[in-house]
């Protein structure tokens, strides 16, 4: 499984990025192949204030699967969307996914 990830950092305004989010975040719900989506909004960090703002994870089977859906109309839609985010307050990471049920790793000592 892989995953892309979206990293919004803290905007300073706030009503302007929701309604910019909310207009991308429609655009990802209409890509095919997404297999699940998480929206993480980001508390704080064991330092306190960061700069992270939120989160989007999109997960899809495959690497090809990811790719295919980006190609698609609303994925390219979305790609132009995050270009009127302000300049360095988005980063984009592809990232494989490995997990396992129930948090242990290994046997049990």
């Amino acid at each position: 499984m892989v995953k892309f990830m979206i990293l919004f950092q803290r905007p300073g305004n706030l009503a302007t990025f929701e309604e910019g989010y909310n207009r991308f975040l429609a655009l990802i719900e209409g890509m095919p192949l997404i297999t699940r989506r998480q929206v993480i909004h980001i508390l704080g960090s064991p330092r306190g204030e960061t700069n992270l703002f939120r989160i989007l994870e999109v997960y899809f089977e495959s690497q090809a699967a990811l790719e295919e859906s980006l190609r698609s109309p609303d994925g390219q839609s979305a790609g132009q969307t995050l270009m009127n985010f302000p300049p360095n307050s988005v980063e984009m990471l592809f990232a494989e996914v490995f997990e396992e049920l129930g948090g242990q790793t290994g046997a049990a000592f």
